[in-house]
């Protein structure tokens, strides 16, 4: 099912011949330096997808969705929506092969502005390594904000539409 579509873009279900460009890049060193807890063999990315196929844009449960380009339906990266307790954490791999082309920030907009639109009080979070600098210009270019180094998540924080008491949550955090 395609969720949304952009110019150059469908955000949709994951497909069974997806796995092939997932197990791709999800093995290439350029993707997956920063990835973790990621399944990376055949076999898991396989039941992984079976697994999502039919993942609901919803905010009420974590949903996956994979970045196609339009024209000719390949997977080019993915992008998972982590909704819980009014807040949306987002994470995202985008296939080396597609990198520095405005791709990620086409789809991450739509699906962020949509998911605002749905629940418009709540906060959203990413976190990235502190190395990703193509991850950190990116959330930055969609507006997120940084808060900071938090030492036992091994990762910079970014959020989005945060109120004070969570900023103060993450400054304790960060100690």
């Amino acid at each position: 099912m395609i969720f949304i579509e952009t110019k150059r873009l469908y955000l949709r279900n994951t497909i069974p011949c997806d796995a092939d460009v997932m197990f791709d890049y999800r093995n290439s060193e350029i993707c997956s330096r920063y990835q973790r807890g990621q399944t990376k063999d055949y076999e898991g990315i396989v039941e992984l997808i079976e697994r999502r196929k039919n993942d609901a844009f919803s905010v009420g449960n974590p949903f996956m969705v994979a970045v196609t380009i339009k024209e000719t339906n390949e997977m080019i990266g993915e992008i998972v929506v982590l909704p819980n307790d009014r807040t949306i954490s987002l994470g995202y791999t985008f296939s080396h092969k597609y990198h520095r082309q405005g791709y990620a920030f086409e789809a991450l907009t739509v699906l962020i502005d949509m998911l605002h639109k749905m629940v418009p009080d709540w906060e959203f979070i990413s976190f990235t390594d502190p190395q990703n600098i193509a991850s950190i210009g990116l959330l930055l270019k969609l507006g997120y904000k940084n808060l900071g180094y938090v030492p036992s998540k091994e990762s910079q924080v970014f959020g989005k539409w945060i109120k004070a008491g969570t900023e103060e949550e993450i400054g304790k955090l960060k100690k």
